[in-house]
């Protein structure tokens, strides 16, 4: 069973040093992702080819839909876990493990094969034209057909780590891979590969570095498995039916409301393409670096997230109302202090990643206008968070749906229409206001619905 040190966090440590010990590792370790996916924009941005940014702007909505794969058997099964560890349900916990990892790998190995066969009628629908189909497609196989399952893995392991309270070796495990990919890019791009094949050094050692922070999971859990309740069974040791059930309530709409983000990114390079590979290029650096507030905040909920999922279990709804408000607050403090700096240093931030007049030009104009959505994209996600942590995964869902298909994409399209490029980039801003109207309003209802069964009952 998990050890008194994580039973401490979840229970008895002031919420506030509580929140602190899980997020920390866990925003450390998007940051590190961030700088890694980051990186490699940045050195592919050091050939000055914008053909060659844009070939691979074009796969990050792939590899986050690969992604959305963790999150049906990370988020489904984690947030289970930390409720069923609340429940003191221990040999359930180790079934509802062992049944998400198969699930993971079975789901990520078909998704990389379906890339690998589809690979040219997926590239032509992303967006890519003649100069940047051959940079798109040798990334892709590389990132996604090749690392496609280290991936998937490790993001799920490390989940899984959080859920049990051991947030500090999954932040370590994520940030180890990042930093390796950091090193690895240079060496590969501008050593082991030729001229012009620089996307392809950069491709292979992002899939190096998170074959090795799969392994270091493997490893890690494998260690602990004589005072972790994460230990692997046989397949069809599977768990209950209603527990399986509730991996994929909160799974699947964990898993679709990422791959309506990853739509959301498509339809966005889709659009711009229209503009020019310079504007595609321009959006795919703005839509890397937004990603900074978005991946601090999105640390604070998974950190956030076993800490509400134990204590809704245990229905302790004064810790866990509290330690959802303090991450609320925090996130929204970070968000505040991401908008002020992208506001301020737009420019620079682009001229870090490549040194095209026109492509610095636009992307700031870009970075600025996008940018303003943060503290707002922080509070939708966030509610979605919340729902999962509650195993509400049709509450998730509605928020989700909701939020892609009613507001952000048809948003897209009808400014687009109206005012062109400068509509694409201020669609994120202007449709968020609609969803954190909806999410309040949503789970204010549901606030009432369960006091009201509370005091039924």
């Amino acid at each position: 069973m998990t050890n008194h040190n994580n039973t401490e966090i979840f229970e008895n440590m002031p919420v506030a040093k509580a929140i602190h010990t899980m997020a920390i590792p866990t925003v450390m370790g998007q940051l590190i992702v961030l700088i890694y996916n980051m990186a490699d924009t940045f050195f592919i941005g050091r050939t000055n080819d914008p053909y060659m940014v844009a070939g691979a702007s074009l796969i990050l909505p792939i590899f986050n839909i690969s992604l959305s794969i963790s999150g049906l058997a990370g988020v489904g099964g984690g947030t289970l876990v930390s409720r069923l560890l609340g429940q003191k349900q221990i040999d359930e916990v180790n079934k509802v493990y062992s049944f998400s990892i198969y699930l993971s790998v079975l789901a990520a190995s078909v998704f990389a094969l379906g890339v690998l066969l589809f690979m040219r009628p997926l590239m032509t629908f992303l967006g890519a034209g003649e100069d940047t189909y051959e940079y798109a497609s040798w990334y892709a196989f590389f990132v996604i057909v090749c690392g496609g399952i280290p991936t998937v893995l490790s993001n799920t392991l490390s989940t899984f780590l959080r859920s049990v309270g051991e947030s500090r070796k999954a932040g370590f495990g994520i940030t180890m891979g990042g930093i390796i990919n950091i090193f690895l890019d240079p060496l590969f791009m501008f050593v082991l590969f030729p001229d012009g094949k620089e996307i392809m050094g950069a491709g292979a050692a992002t899939c190096l570095s998170n074959c090795i922070a799969a392994l270091y999971f493997i490893v890690t859990i494998s260690q602990m498995k004589n005072s972790s309740v994460l230990r692997l069974r046989n397949p069809l040791d599977h768990p209950v039916r209603r527990n399986i059930w509730s991996v994929f309530c909160v799974g699947v709409p964990s898993a679709i409301a990422t791959l309506l983000f990853d739509i959301d990114y498509v339809i966005i390079d889709r659009l711009m393409s229209g503009y020019g590979d310079i504007a595609l290029a321009g959006v795919g650096i703005v839509l890397k670096a937004e990603r900074l507030p978005l991946n601090i905040g999105i640390g604070i909920c998974q950190g956030m997230m076993p800490i509400v999922a134990y204590n809704y279990s245990t229905k302790n709804y004064r810790r866990m109302n509290a330690a959802k408000n303090y991450s609320c607050m925090l996130g929204l403090v970070c968000a505040a202090i991401s908008v002020t700096m992208y506001e301020i240093f737009a420019g620079d931030i682009m001229r870090f990643f490549i040194d095209d007049g026109q492509t610095v030009m636009l992307g700031t104009g870009f970075l600025r206008a996008r940018c303003l959505a943060t503290p707002l994209m922080f509070l939708s996600f966030f509610h979605v968070y919340l729902f999962n942590s509650y195993g509400k995964g049709g509450y998730a869902l509605f928020l989700g749906v909701m939020r892609w298909l009613a507001f952000n994409i048809p948003m897209l399209f009808i400014l687009n229409s109206i005012i062109g490029m400068q509509g694409i980039v201020w669609s994120q801003f202007t449709a968020d206001i609609l969803t954190v109207l909806l999410s309040v309003v949503v789970y204010k209802s549901f606030e009432r619905r369960r006091l009201q069964e509370a005091v039924l009952k």
